[in-house]
């Protein structure tokens, strides 16, 4: 039986704990890591399926004091209270494999705020891409923050249950995870050389391991361990962290419509911020990076015209200097590279960490 090929990661409650337990959340994770993941050593396709999850709200709220979560009712069915990464699922509802994912944008979402992935995506300009893609509608610039504003965004909404989880340190570690080793990989997960699922693995290690820009620090993550580390090395080392996450209040099968402004937009003060994306493997990947170059984050609250309610977080770029003149933005917004002011919602199965003060 031939495993699904899931591109995104089901593991926030430990990535909850974490800020509660500061340096102590490393051996708290590997236990909850360990119980997330199947331990049927027969099969890997079965080792690395998603699994569903269910915590106690109270469970949480005793682990985590003060955390920034919004709570998603979309994501997060009632009484489920793991923030779940919407999947993006390849095999999913009988579609054609390889046209799902030379065709829909929002199967690299993650990558879609990255300088040199917009190189890679762009390299074959499509049909999608010359009608604009709707999957590519979440850039806004930095004045359209006001309230009362209306523009079109795209929110990929996924079944969270067939998410996967960060693996432990350890059982990544286990598994290369290189460009030299794809051929390797594509055995060890049973997956055809020529299949979308290794045109998409092949895609997220040549991301992984393209030099970061100027300015900017990249890493990407295979474990809970790894990505609380990179985090920690960015934002302090004895640091707690906050995560902001985008929630929708209302369930809804709405992928594209016009969002309005609701209120104020909110801007989180943070002297520096690491941005995650979910990226699609066999195993749950975070493409984390972090730039040296002014930027800044924002709740906003939004009403779509069907009537869904959302609170998402936006992120602004106040210099794109180094980025590349192909980024999807400029096209996106019809403004030239160096703008400043560049902004863009996070999906879902995204996120924003940053410290948060401690006091003596």
């Amino acid at each position: 039986m031939r495993m699904k090929f899931v591109s995104c990661s089901s593991f926030l409650i430990l990535l909850l704990v974490m800020h509660a337990h500061g340096s102590g959340a490393r051996e708290i994770a590997d236990d909850h890591s360990k119980d997330l993941i199947t331990h049927d050593r027969g099969s890997k396709q079965a080792k690395y399926q998603g699994l569903s999850h269910v915590v106690n709200r109270n469970e949480i709220r005793n682990e985590v004091q003060g955390v920034e979560r919004l709570v998603d009712e979309e994501g997060i069915p009632k009484g489920n209270n793991v923030l779940r990464l919407p999947s993006m699922d390849y095999d999913r509802h009988g579609e054609d494999d390889s046209s799902t994912v030379q065709t829909r944008g929002h199967a690299r979402q993650h990558t879609m705020f990255d300088n040199h992935v917009r190189e890679i995506h762009h390299a074959h300009p499509s049909s999608h891409m010359d009608h604009m893609d709707h999957s590519l509608m979440v850039f806004f610039i930095l004045n359209d923050l006001k309230v009362g504003k209306s523009m079109p965004i795209y929110f990929p909404k996924k079944d969270p249950s067939t998410s996967p989880h960060l693996l432990p340190r350890e059982e990544a570690d286990s598994i290369p995870f290189s460009l030299k080793e794809l051929p390797y990989l594509l055995r060890f997960f049973s997956f055809l050389q020529d299949s979308p699922q290794a045109k998409a693995m092949e895609d997220t290690l040549r991301e992984c391991e393209t030099k970061a820009i100027k300015g900017e620090t990249k890493f990407c993550a295979t474990s809970l361990e790894s990505m609380l580390d990179f985090a920690r090395s960015i934002l302090g080392l004895n640091s707690h962290l906050k995560i902001l996450t985008t929630a929708h209040l209302t369930k809804s099968t709405t992928l594209f419509q016009n969002y309005t402004i609701l209120a104020t937009p909110q801007e989180i003060s943070a002297p520096k911020m690491v941005a995650c994306h979910t990226m699609p493997y066999p195993y749950a990947v975070l493409y984390c990076h972090s730039q040296e170059t002014q930027n800044k984050v924002f709740k906003v609250s939004l009403g779509g015209d069907n009537g869904d309610r959302g609170e998402a977080v936006a992120v602004c770029h106040m210099d794109t200097s180094q980025w590349t003149r192909n980024h999807v933005s400029f096209r996106v917004l019809g403004i030239e590279p160096g703008t400043p002011g560049v902004c863009h919602f996070f999906p879902a199965d995204n996120f924003v960490l940053i410290p948060v003060p401690t006091h003596p």
